[in-house]
Order: C-alpha cells, then structure tokens, then sequence
C-alpha cells in the first residue's frame, strides 16, 4: 500500500500526519512502530490520522510510536491543526474532536508562508490536581506527573523517568514524567512519554500540566515554558481548583512530505 505523508514538528515533537478523510489507511501497531522508526521508517514521537467528523471539522486520531493509539496530544493537536489549514479544509480557527473531546485551534500567524506557523490550541478543563510531598498528578489530556528540581538539565530523564512510569503506583496504565526547574520568570520542563518510552523535546500536554503545578506551587501563572525543543506560551483561568479556559500556544512546522510503501 502506497501512503501519502507529512511530516510536522511542534518544537522538536515530531509527528507523521495522514489525510484519511476517505478512509483508505488502515494500520496495524506494527505498521505505525514501523513508520515511526528512525533507523528503518520515517521516524516521529507518533502518528496522527485525520478522519471525518460529524460535530467538529475533523477528528484527530492519534498513535504513539509504539502502535498503540493514545491519549490527546498537545503539540500533535497544534500540528494537525496546521496540516487542516495547508489543506483548505478549515479556516484559521476550526474545531476538532480528538480523544479527550473537541479543542478549538487558532492559527494566530503564519510565520513562514506554507510551512511554519504559530498556533494557539484550546485544552480540556482540569478538574482534579494530586498533590504530594514530591510531586503532581493531573490529567491535561494524558496523565501526568510533575515533580519540581533545581538542576533539571543534569536529570537522568530516561531512567529516572522510566521508574515512575512503570512504578506500581501509576500501574497499570502508566504516566507521562515531567522533571521541571523553577526561576523568576521560567520554567525549563523535561518529559519522559509513555508510548515513546524515552526523552521527548518537548510535550504539550506535559508543559500544560507543568504550568498548572507551577501555579500551584508558587502562586505565579505567567511563566514563559522553556523546553529543549523551544518555547511555549499556557495561560488559564483558576477558580477554586478548577482550571479552564486552558490555552497551549507555541509554533507547528511542516518539515517534508512525501510517499512511503507500507
């Protein structure tokens, strides 16, 4: 089967994207592992479908790189929104459903003409945040841990990750690990991804969460994100501890298209 693809990156989060509003592709976990393999596919963080839908301007379906489909995607909903634009078949603002419900999308500029944009997606309320001594739990979309540290680059990320994601107390399905540096106006956020399993350049569910926690623990919710992949804009409403009005903005990049057998 002969496959048309796009490939897109929201600050080093890297994502294949399909058009399949005719419904023609239809990929085993072990046909996506492979297209996102990096010695022997393409290579991405993950796999994104765009399908037809009733109530919204499309549907986002959404892979990990290791088959498996996955939670809501936060740059990977910054990026197909991007992708729906080039195509014509939304304008700059749209609606799209994706696993954790519909996001409003918003192409705020468009930096360089056909390839790089700066996007604003619109995330789902968080309605419960886990405090511990040592870390946040909440759910941005995907489920994440937050745990603040002074030196975040000298972070074993991998491994140090790896244990709190296979640990008994996420079991059985798991969670997304963010090591995260506090200063006056930044914070510098590193992820561990299930469904990747390794080190990702950036995530945007994971900065989305990282903001909040942030809030939380110092009382400040405008900081700038920084990650290793670039610059992130989250900014919301708190009332209670409830947060709404959740907004991830930062820029999505059409990096090559092309055809693949599969």
């Amino acid at each position: 089967m002969q496959i048309k693809f796009y490939k897109y990156q929201g600050n080093g989060n890297d994502f294949i994207v399909l058009d399949n509003r005719d419904g023609n592709y239809h990929l085993t976990q072990r046909q996506v592992r492979h297209l996102c393999d990096r010695h022997f596919g393409i290579g991405a963080d993950g796999l994104m479908m765009v399908k037809e839908a009733n109530e919204a301007d499309f549907e986002m379906v959404y892979f990990n790189a290791d088959g498996q489909l996955s939670s809501m995607c936060g740059n990977g909903g910054r990026c197909i929104a991007a992708f729906a634009y080039l195509k014509n078949m939304v304008g700059e603002k749209m609606v799209f459903k994706a696993f954790d419900g519909n996001h409003q999308a918003v192409i705020n500029k468009e930096i360089e003409k056909g390839k790089l944009f700066d996007v604003s997606l619109s995330m789902g309320d968080v309605t419960e945040v886990e405090k511990d001594s040592t870390f946040y739990f909440l759910d941005t979309g995907s489920p994440h841990y937050v745990e603040f540290v002074d030196k975040v680059a000298e972070i074993d990320v991998v491994t140090e990750g790896r244990k709190t994601r296979y640990s008994e107390r996420f079991s059985p399905e798991g969670t997304n690990v963010n090591f995260v540096e506090i200063s006056e106006k930044r914070i510098f956020v590193r992820t561990y991804e299930r469904g990747v399993e390794d080190e990702t350049l950036s995530c945007g569910t994971g900065v989305t969460a990282s903001a909040i926690a942030a809030f939380l623990e110092t009382g400040k919710k405008d900081f700038q994100v920084h990650t290793t992949g670039g610059e992130f804009k989250v900014d919301f409403e708190e009332h209670n501890g409830l947060f709404r009005s959740v907004v991830l903005r930062g820029p999505a990049e059409l990096v090559f298209k092309g055809e693949v057998e599969v």
